[in-house]
């Protein structure tokens, strides 16, 4: 059961102000229900009191997590109309649809180039308008050959939202996304186009350095960025690394004599 507080009266005060204007904003409260756990109830009353998720249903967004992508661009810029975009891991959909809309892939930007919005997941996902979504585990052998076919060439930018299934042991899991992190950063050295940009979650706890060496060697740029719309109390944040060197950088890096 969801229960809100209800106004306190009086006309003296902001709470009473006819205009609306000063208001405090109510906090919704969840009631604990017979056979739920706290933590479920404490994650659905932080879910009905986030301002992101209010701001993502008003706004047509299939989660919170679209805020984070589009925080990201607005710093770095790289869902440029024209682009040819990959969504690994892209269910629920939040940045295809942000994708959709920044590289112009439906066409609405009158004089802007039209971009492409590819989506792979493991899952089946429904579907979204200018978006192309594929059923597929990106780590098939032949999965980098598909993507390229569907897109009709290399990618201008790869982004992964993708988390490990959660084991509930912080160590466990940091270490499990970074290795999904590597498996998507050599994903993007396979369909990237040189000069392409590679946007992937990570978690925070001590085992990002060689994932960082790996893409400062394959990239001109890489930042690691916690954009306003994560929440402050998740060790998530972001890496952007722009500037792919090309396929060829990678190969050699991969083929260097680890003693040399």
């Amino acid at each position: 059961m969801v229960k809100t507080p209800g106004k306190s009266g009086g006309a003296s005060g902001a709470g009473g102000s006819a205009s609306g204007r000063g208001q405090r904003e109510l906090r919704v409260r969840v009631k604990s229900a017979k056979g739920r756990k706290l933590s479920s109830t404490l994650w659905l009353e932080r879910q009905l009191n986030d301002p992101y998720v209010v701001r993502a249903r008003k706004e047509g967004y299939r989660g919170r997590a679209a805020y984070k992508i589009l925080e990201l661009d607005d710093k770095f810029r790289f869902l440029v109309p024209g682009a040819r975009v990959v969504d690994l891991g892209c269910a629920p959909g939040g940045w295809c649809q942000v994708a959709v809309t920044r590289v112009n892939a439906l066409g609405d930007r009158s004089g802007k180039k039209v971009g492409t919005v590819l989506g792979v997941d493991l899952q089946e996902m429904e579907a979204i308008a200018g978006a192309e979504i594929h059923q597929l585990d990106f780590l098939d052998e032949d999965a980098d050959a598909l993507v390229k076919g569907w897109l009709g060439g290399p990618a201008d930018v790869v982004m992964s939202d993708m988390a490990a299934a959660s084991s509930g042991h912080k160590g466990t899991d940091h270490l499990r996304i970074i290795a999904l992190c590597e498996a998507a950063a050599q994903f993007a050295f396979d369909v990237l186009e040189e000069g392409g940009t590679f946007v992937a979650k990570v978690l925070a706890g001590g085992a990002e350095q060689e994932l960082q060496a790996l893409l400062k060697k394959n990239f001109r740029k890489v930042a690691n960025v916690k954009p306003p719309a994560s929440r402050a109390d998740s060790s998530e944040k972001f890496v952007v690394a722009q500037g792919f060197k090309g396929r060829n950088a990678a190969q050699d890096e991969g083929d260097a004599d680890p003693e040399e």
